[in-house]
């Protein structure tokens, strides 16, 4: 069970984009990726294939990256933090940043 979600603000712990920041836009929770704004990016060869999509060429795309390779992001201190989950009286999960304390 993956507990990052998209629109997470994440930091990057290793490979070769390490220390850079990023927003999650898309999670494989069968293969445990996820997709980070401006990280891991790739260059991917694309055709023209309608009067409608005019982009073609080399276009610069990102990649999945393993989520054992990013950390989020504390809000707080705006710093790579571990995370853990309380349950608060009403009974809703929320989580919690172990460097701060604070609900992420």
């Amino acid at each position: 069970m993956l507990r990052l979600k998209k629109n997470d603000q994440v930091y990057v712990i290793a490979g070769k984009d390490k220390g850079k920041t990023g927003k999650i836009i898309k999670i494989f929770v069968g293969e445990e990726k996820a997709i980070v704004e401006g990280v891991n990016m790739m260059t991917k060869a694309r055709r023209k294939r309608s009067q409608q999509d005019q982009q073609s060429g080399l276009v610069k795309i990102e990649a999945p990256i393993h989520v054992s390779n990013i950390m989020l992001l504390d809000k707080k201190t705006n710093k790579p933090t571990r995370f853990g989950v309380s349950i608060l009286k009403d009974g809703s999960k929320v989580r919690i940043s172990k460097r701060s304390g604070e609900v992420i």
